[in-house]
């Protein structure tokens, strides 16, 4: 069951101005399931893209980067499920162009302005064929208020759609962003999640949109972790219509720069977030919070140091107090100066380890009590410097292991 996660009401997912939106069930994998989504942008659109650092980057992910590099208005982005085309080699390269040819002629714009993305088994060939005989069908489903099946489009193993909708007064007009994303497993974002759909209807400068997006990712979708995996597909996309007829942002340093800002980084920690309350197995949310360092990376370091810890995350999920891992985990984070004996550790309101020692006045019950929680913060003061971040994370359960076991039956 996802941690205190809810599926998105449909009527709270606000239409995007110039982003229309259509699913089918193209058979991609499994019958009778929602696997092809179609997103089709206005004229004049605005889009900015991040993607995987692993070098072995499917198919789409190459052809995205190609796509945006030609600096091309983009028209269109066409999604699948139940198929990574990652491993594929040529073969998938090909494949992934053909579905781009296919909705190109469908839509009258060239192949280069289609975005396509894929997310399911990898080296696995696509089923390109079932793909292009779907896009009739989801094109035939384009609406502008079609968020929710949308994000129930993308999933893979999700148990929940995950969406969420937020407005900002820009210049005296309401803008809309509207978001989905995907992800419940092989989650160690190195710049995004599995999938993510982000949209607005904000005017803003071409040129500010990868800044902006690149921000918003380090602040959410980077700072999460389930199972410390790295995907071959991470996708991030920011798309922005213009139609909200602002004037336009030409400074994010402006106050309609970083009202816009903060709305596009609360709507990415929330999808964030989201994909690790339904981490594949997950029943506690754990939010790991390291101060005092001397630089943010070495905090980042401490931060998935332990959020990533096998030992750490299966003692919250037996609800063991057994702290000491959480301090080994800091130990071995990798600072080569790091002075334990300046160490504090806090259990949410529980200090538990003081100056690198157990705190004297710590009681194990007092552990437990916070263990038990759904929701846990763990904040580590590394007390040399001024510095801070936040990793989310989640337990390992024993469904962890049967959903990955099982993960192509």
């Amino acid at each position: 069951m996802p941690v205190n996660l809810k599926a998105p009401e449909p009527q709270d997912l606000l239409p995007v101005p110039g982003v229309k939106l259509g699913t089918t069930m193209a058979g991609v994998r499994k019958a009778n399931k929602r696997d092809l989504l179609v997103m089709t942008l206005a004229s004049g659109s605005q889009v900015a893209g991040v993607f995987t650092q692993n070098r072995f980057c499917a198919a789409p992910v190459q052809i995205c980067r190609q796509h945006l590099a030609l600096a091309t208005a983009s028209r269109a982005v066409v999604v699948n499920t139940g198929n990574a085309n990652a491993g594929t080699g040529e073969d998938g390269l090909a494949r992934a162009r053909a579905t781009c040819v296919a909705l190109a002629q469908q839509l009258d714009i060239k192949p280069e302005q289609v975005l396509p993305f894929s997310t399911g088994v990898i080296m696995e060939t696509l089923p390109s064929d079932r793909i292009i005989a779907g896009l009739p069908s989801a094109l035939a489903d384009l609406r502008d208020d079609n968020w929710a099946l949308a994000a129930e489009a993308i999933m893979t193993t999700d148990t929940l759609p995950k969406a969420v909708s937020r407005q900002v007064q820009i210049g005296g007009k309401t803008v809309t962003l509207t978001g989905i994303s995907k992800g419940a497993g092989m989650i160690r974002p190195n710049m995004a999640t599995m999938l993510g759909f982000i949209a607005t209807d904000v005017a803003i400068d071409a040129a500010l949109l990868q800044p902006l997006l690149s921000e918003a990712a380090n602040l959410s979708f980077n700072r999460i972790t389930i199972d410390g995996d790295t995907s071959t597909n991470d996708s991030l996309l920011l798309i922005a219509t213009g139609a909200a007829n602002n004037a336009s942002i030409t400074s994010l340093e402006s106050a309609d720069g970083q009202a816009l800002r903060a709305s596009l980084i609360a709507v990415a920690q929330t999808l964030a977030q989201a994909i690790v309350r339904d981490g594949e197995g997950a029943t506690k949310f754990i939010a790991v919070n390291v101060v005092g360092g001397g630089t943010e990376k070495e905090c980042q370091q401490v931060a998935y140091a332990i959020a990533h810890s096998p030992l750490v995350k299966t003692a919250f999920f037996a609800s063991d107090p057994n702290l000491g891992r959480i301090l080994a985990a800091v130990g071995y984070a990798g600072i080569a100066d790091l002075d334990q004996t300046k160490i504090d550790l806090h259990l949410d309101d529980v200090l538990v380890a003081q100056n690198g020692g157990r705190n004297p006045s710590y009681r194990e019950e007092d552990g437990q009590r916070v263990m038990k929680q759904s929701e846990i913060t763990v904040r580590v003061n590394l007390n040399r410097g001024a510095f801070e971040t936040t990793v989310w994370t989640c337990d390992f359960s024993y469904d962890y292991v049967k959903i990955n076991a099982d993960y192509r039956s």
